[in-house]
Parts: C-alpha cells; sequence; structure tokens
C-alpha cells in the first residue's frame, strides 16, 4: 500500500491581486463556485472567483468524477439531469477537456433488496423521462464479464457519465478568465461588509471587493462563513477515504458500482477505487453543535460510517468561533483541508477491488487520498437566494453529489443572481427548511 499522498490536481497560474469593485463575487473555487463564476460571466457581468487555497483542491478533486441521474433523490433529479447537458456545453465552449464523457453507468449486485430498490427508483425515473434499464443476470453477467462472477441483476445507465476530477474545476476557472472574470488563488474571503442590511462588500485577505451579490460556495467551510454572518445552516462533513491505480488494466468497464466496491476510469486511463457510503465521522464544534438535525441522517446510515479522529477539529473548518476581519483566519492556516485517509479502509477497498476485478490484481497503486463531504441533515443541497441577508445565495452542503451536478447549481446560482427564469424549481433547496424535525426527509438514493 503506498503512503499518503495528496489527490492529484491540475494547477493553474492566477493573478495576484483582486479588482477594487465587481458585479458579483464567488467565495470558493471548486465546481459549485467555478461553474457559478462561469455562467455569470458568460452572462457579462464582471465576476471575481476567489478561493483560500488552490481552484480545485478539496473535494472538487477527490471525488469518483460521475455524472449521474441514476438513483438521485426526486427533489435533486431535475438538476442531475440538466447538468449532464450542461457539462457537454461547457466544455465544448471552454475548449479544453473537463474528460466528460456520456460513458454510462453499470449497477451490479447479488442482492434481491438492492435490485428492487433499483426497479422502483427506476419506475419512477422512467415518468419523468429518465433512460434506466434493468438489467436480468444473464445480461448483468455479459456486462460484468471483468469481474469473472454471476450476477442476479443490475441496472444500466446509457446516458450517464463521468468527468476529470483533475482537470474540471481548474479548467472551468481557466474559461471564467477566458470570459474576462477575475481568478485568485491564496484569497480568503474573511467576511462580508453590509450596507442597511445588504451586502456591500467582500472582505478579503488581499483587500476589499466592492459588490451587491456575493455567492458562498465554500464546501465544508460554509456553515462555518455563515456563522459569522449570524445565519445558521446546518452542515455536517464525513471524511472519505479513496485510493487510485496505475494504468494498465485492461477490459473494466468506465463506471461500476457493486455494493463491495465501486471503480472508475480515471484521465490517465487508471482507476479509482471507492467503497460507496462508507466514510469516518470526526468530531468537530460544527457536527456536536447542529448533532440533533442529523440524527435522522446518521441513525438511517450508522452502518457505513465508522469514529473518525480529531483531524476535522485541529483543521478548524467546523468552527463555530466567530473570527476577526482583520487577521488570519482558519481558512488561512488551513489553505486546503487533505486529511489523512483511513488506511483500514483503504485497504480494505483495495482487497475489495483485486477480488472482484482480477485485472487489477497486478496494477500498482499510485496514491491514496481522504477528503470531507460535507452534508445537509436531508442530503439534497441548498441553494438560497433567500437566507436573510440580500445580496447573497448559498450554495453548499452538497452531499457527495457537488461535482455531478456542478454545472447545474453554478447555472441556478446565476439564474438567482441575474433574476432569471431558474432552470429548476427551487423551493426543495431552500434554507429554510430545516426549521422543523428531519425525520422522514432524508434522501432515498
Amino acid at each position: 500500500m503506498t503512503a499518503h499522498t495528496t489527490a492529484p490536481l491540475l494547477r493553474i497560474k492566477t493573478p495576484d491581486d483582486v479588482p477594487p469593485s465587481a458585479d458579483c463575487v464567488v467565495i470558493g473555487g471548486g465546481i459549485v463556485g467555478g461553474c457559478a463564476a462561469w455562467w455569470l460571466a458568460r452572462a457579462g457581468q464582471k465576476v471575481v472567483l476567489v478561493e483560500k487555497g488552490w481552484v480545485g483542491a478539496e473535494q472538487s478533486s477527490r471525488n469518483w468524477g460521475w455524472c449521474r441521474q441514476q438513483n438521485r433523490d426526486a427533489r435533486e433529479l431535475p438538476l442531475s439531469t440538466r447538468s449532464l447537458d450542461l457539462w457537454a456545453q461547457m466544455a465544448a465552449e471552454i475548449g479544453d477537456p473537463l474528460g466528460f464523457r456520456r460513458c454510462g453507468l453499470l449497477y451490479l449486485s447479488n442482492d434481491e433488496v438492492e435490485i428492487e430498490g433499483w426497479a422502483k427508483w427506476g419506475r419512477f425515473a422512467k415518468g419523468v423521462g429518465v433512460d434506466t434499464r434493468m438489467l436480468t443476470a444473464s445480461e448483468a453477467d455479459a456486462r460484468g464479464t471483468a469481474t469473472g462472477k454471476r450476477w442476479k441483476g443490475g441496472v444500466w445507465s446509457p446516458t450517464d457519465g463521468i468527468a476529470d476530477p483533475v482537470r474540471a474545476a481548474p479548467m472551468i476557472a481557466q474559461g471564467v478568465m477566458q470570459l474576462g472574470g477575475h481568478v485568485v488563488q491564496k484569497c480568503a474571503a474573511r467576511g462580508l461588509e453590509l450596507e442597511a442590511g445588504r451586502v456591500a462588500g467582500v472582505i478579503t485577505e488581499k483587500g476589499v471587493i466592492r459588490t451587491n451579490a456575493v455567492v458562498v460556495a465554500g464546501g465544508a467551510w460554509a456553515a462555518s462563513f455563515m456563522h459569522q454572518l449570524r445565519v445558521a445552516f446546518p452542515q455536517a462533513a464525513v471524511r472519505s477515504s479513496i485510493l487510485a491505480v496505475a494504468p494498465g488494466a485492461q477490459g473494466l468497464p468506465d463506471a461500476l458500482h457493486t455494493a463491495p466496491v465501486s471503480v472508475t476510469r480515471r484521465g490517465d486511463g487508471g482507476y479509482t477505487l471507492a467503497i460507496s457510503g462508507r466514510a469516518n465521522l470526526d468530531p468537530t464544534p460544527g457536527a456536536l453543535m447542529g448533532a440533533r438535525h442529523f440524527i435522522p441522517m446518521f441513525a438511517r446510515r450508522w452502518r457505513a460510517l465508522r469514529p473518525g479522529g480529531l483531524q476535522g477539529w485541529a483543521s478548524r473548518f467546523e468552527t463555530r468561533r466567530r473570527w476577526a476581519l482583520d487577521r488570519p483566519t482558519p481558512m488561512e492556516q488551513a489553505r486546503v483541508l487533505d486529511p489523512r485517509p483511513s488506511a483500514s479502509l483503504i485497504n480494505l477497498t483495495l482487497t475489495r477491488a483485486r477480488a472482484l476485478l482480477p485485472g487489477l490484481r497486478d496494477v500498482p497503486v499510485q496514491a491514496a487520498w481522504a477528503g470531507y463531504i460535507d452534508s445537509t441533515p436531508d442530503g439534497v443541497p441548498v441553494i438560497d437566494a433567500s437566507v436573510g441577508i440580500p445580496g447573497l445565495v448559498l450554495a453548499a452542503g452538497l452531499s457527495g453529489h457537488g461535482f455531478g451536478i456542478g454545472p447545474g447549481v453554478g447555472h441556478l446560482v446565476a439564474d438567482m443572481i441575474l433574476g432569471r427564469t431558474p432552470i429548476t424549481e427551487v423551493a426543495q433547496y431552500r434554507l429554510a427548511r430545516f426549521s422543523g424535525s428531519q425525520w422522514g426527509k432524508v434522501a432515498e438514493f
């Protein structure tokens, strides 16, 4: 097993200074922030994207790369469907490969309860126009020949696909600059300036940017940032551990999910390996203070979670203390969340992958890393322009789905900023939904 290395990432060059003013400032250079900035710049806005570390360096480069409709919660499915088209549009217009392709996603199982769950979702999804195909045992065997195993059934979702986490967020940020936008790395946004309760500017470590519109797309940091503004945003994060193997395996599906392990072909021809849903729960101030919101989710998913350590606490990304705006903040002290992966989970993942796919047995490991997946209490993101501060849009809590739906979330944010008709309904994404009990609201898939 290889030692801990950070997730691979394409680094881009950006200016060092911030402009004095902008039509909109986007805080957070992950896939959601980058897409929001791109759609705004494309609409002619003078947009500034600020990132405390490196563009795409946190969960946007640490995920599987799946862009799927399959098994999405009904509240998120329309956004997922639109995002697939927007991935293709953005890739064509940016003019540099984002690694997006509709290669199809393959699900295989020997669990009849799991198969029936997929079939139930498929009956719903077909009613809203999603192409999802249940596989008989013989069809599953034919598509899963690389496993050398027999299967009771599965699903093939031909219009779903993958993109490249190594390149996507950085190249979208490059696209923002091509459209005349401004991107600044190693520039933490410490807080906002308000006038008569409205957004008037963003205070960054490199100076104040005057603006009337701000997007908070800070990923795992979003709740702590909103706390400084006295806006309660329930958010918790789990530490997911992933590894990548080198190129060399032949005949494997581009994207395969099974209960023991899931595999995804990477842009370099290697594969990302992970166990779906398995993660460590590192205690943090935010998680402890917001525990009542997350009890239903943890009650549903406790079998997949393991107790973690104090990495999350030490990194302070879920702090609930207020910070001064004229001094370095926790974001400048931990510019990139790069936690250690769980060695036991990495070893289990590799063992399962090599048992499932004989073609991986002689392929060496390239890297192993971890990342913090931020979640809302119901597993559905918050995308909301009505959080109590006019001019502020919150887009966070993507719950492990952010990479695939990033283009759609970014477009929806731009719709809100520009006052356009939104590409999907927005009521299901409002922050106010967390004011009541969360029992019965956790995402089904």
